[in-house]
């Protein structure tokens, strides 16, 4: 996905030469122009249509706004809507929308804008977001009513995600399933000028801009004129680009490099908070991880300490369960955290009937436990699948690793043919856990194929029994244990991402009052 093939190719001989070029601020672009490498796991996304999106980058929510901006603290902030009202009930949600609101086509976004994108989810891949939604009311030109099906909680969070950002009604509707490859038009302060599939997007400033959310300072016109977004899928050639200036932002530092780049006077780090976490994933669907004993053993054979210090210098912190430490649902019993507990992991092999041989390796009717453990190829999910190759070892169980790009491993496992599989993802909200383990979601993205129908009925009822944020986390609570008893997965490690600045070039807000280097960040981002 590099498109600087040379740089790949000559990255050992440059990092052994690093400390020559530590200090050096080599000019990244024209004045104008700044260059934003993203994080490797927001490289890949096929094309930039938020409504039938299952991945998007930090450029979608420069290029579309939402309704509804959230802040770092959960807390929602007016965007496209200036102000909204729930009814007691929850069945009714009434938003009063800013006027003299107008596309990168100049068309206007109305009450009427917002009927037709709230239709447009219906049969799409993103269809769970609008699905408590019964009908858009227009109420006059700046003001529209959701009427619910049912009360749904987790509504402000779903029109704050970039999923829910709004494009032209125009524009979308000319480019039909184009739409988001050639053009891809919102209200947001940065206007696509071009995409090329896997090596970078550019986006020019929104010069009639005059609309930002409550999160940044400045509400119109960006400073910086215009923006690279590159992806590039090798991690020394991401560290070699920020350090040596070649880069103005790095949007996910690869962990290894941090304290390298912490030596350069010109990179300024910062720690955003945590939004997701790394795990191993099981092909529960077939044998031996169709066994639960199987599973079992193998969490409680694997140590998330080791991985920690080893692979992320003691960055973040070791996970015993699925979701991020700052969500309540993630607070469950003590009984159902996973951890370390080597000889529990070798009675339960022997109670599945995997017994140990003489040479260290357990079979089961003449087979070996063998089993392909596959990872991306990234430096942090390499060491972490060679840990974990490690600790399987003295069970008896024998883990042949793999690794693949980011996007062949995607395509890898809707095939069907993994075992386990170094895993992670990005999102801050208890719904991440119907997005991977919901039965309708099989192959992809529930590629650990988990299909039980207790596990069916507990996730349906935190997805839509929920009549207020209480009863929701409830709920969830109780869907997250169920998973965790049934061990669909490891949890191994709750990371921080890292973002690095090339503070000889551009001065960020101190104050960064969303998840990730986003669109209200740039818009307050100054030229040194």
């Amino acid at each position: 996905m590099n498109r600087r093939e040379l740089l790949i190719s000559s990255s050992i001989l440059a990092i052994a030469s690093t400390s020559l070029f530590s200090n050096v601020a080599i000019a990244a672009a024209s004045p104008s122009e700044a260059t934003i490498v993203l994080s490797s796991d927001e490289n890949g996304a096929p094309h930039l249509d938020p409504i039938r999106a299952t991945l998007l980058s930090v450029t979608a929510g420069l290029i579309y706004d939402r309704l509804i901006a959230m802040s770092n603290d959960h807390t929602f902030h007016p965007h496209l809507a200036e102000s909204w009202d729930e009814s007691e009930d929850g069945l009714n949600w009434t938003f009063v929308l800013k006027k003299n609101v107008r596309f990168h086509d100049g068309e206007l976004f109305n009450a009427d804008t917002v009927v037709w994108w709230i239709s447009k989810f219906e049969g799409s891949a993103n269809q769970h977001v609008s699905s408590a939604i019964d009908r858009v009311v227009v109420v006059d030109e700046h003001n529209v009513r959701f009427e619910m099906k049912r009360p749904d909680p987790n509504l402000l969070y779903n029109l704050a995600s970039y999923f829910m950002g709004i494009p032209s009604p125009k524009a979308y509707e000319a480019a039909a399933g184009n739409f988001g490859v050639i053009e891809a038009v919102g209200t947001g302060p940065y206007k696509l000028e071009s995409f090329a599939v896997g090596q970078e997007t550019v986006l020019v400033a929104n010069e009639e801009y005059a609309w930002g959310s409550e999160l940044s300072e400045n509400k119109g016109v960006p400073e910086i004129k215009r923006l690279v977004l590159r992806e590039i899928q090798d991690s020394s050639a991401t560290f070699l680009e920020m350090d040596t200036g070649g880069a103005d932002v790095l949007m996910g530092v690869p962990t290894e490099f941090v304290p390298r780049l912490a030596l350069n006077a010109d990179v300024e780090l910062r720690n955003m908070p945590a939004t997701g976490v790394s795990y191993l994933q099981f092909n529960t669907s077939s044998a031996p991880f169709s066994d639960r004993l199987v599973r079992q053993a193998i969490a409680h054979a694997v140590d998330q300490e080791p991985i920690l210090k080893a692979v992320f210098s003691g960055s973040g912190a070791t996970a015993h369960q699925f979701l991020v430490s700052s969500l309540e649902e993630s607070k469950v019993q003590p009984e159902f955290l996973i951890r370390k507990d080597t000889e529990k992991a070798k009675q339960l092999l022997d109670q599945a009937g995997w017994l140990l041989g003489s040479d260290g390796i357990r079979t089961k009717n003449g087979q070996p436990l063998k089993v392909r453990l596959w990872s991306a190829s990234e430096t942090a999910y390499k060491r972490m699948a060679e840990i974990v190759q490690a600790q399987l070892k003295p069970v008896g169980v024998i883990a042949e690793v793999a690794l693949f790009d980011s996007a062949s491993l995607r395509d890898a496992l809707r095939k069907g043919d993994h075992q386990l599989v170094i895993s992670h993802y990005d999102w801050d909200n208890a719904d991440i856990l119907d997005w991977c383990f919901s039965a309708k979601n099989i192959p992809h993205p529930n590629s650990s194929r988990w299909d039980n129908p207790r596990s069916e009925k507990l996730r349906e009822d935190a997805m839509s029994g929920a009549h207020n944020w209480r009863e929701r986390v409830a709920k969830y609570k109780e869907y997250h244990e169920n998973l965790l008893e049934n061990f669909v997965f490891v949890p191994l490690h709750e990371f921080e991402k890292t973002v690095a600045v090339n503070r000889s070039r551009l001065a960020i807000p101190e104050r960064i009052r969303e998840t990730t280097v986003g669109s209200a960040t740039l818009l307050d981002t100054r030229w040194q």
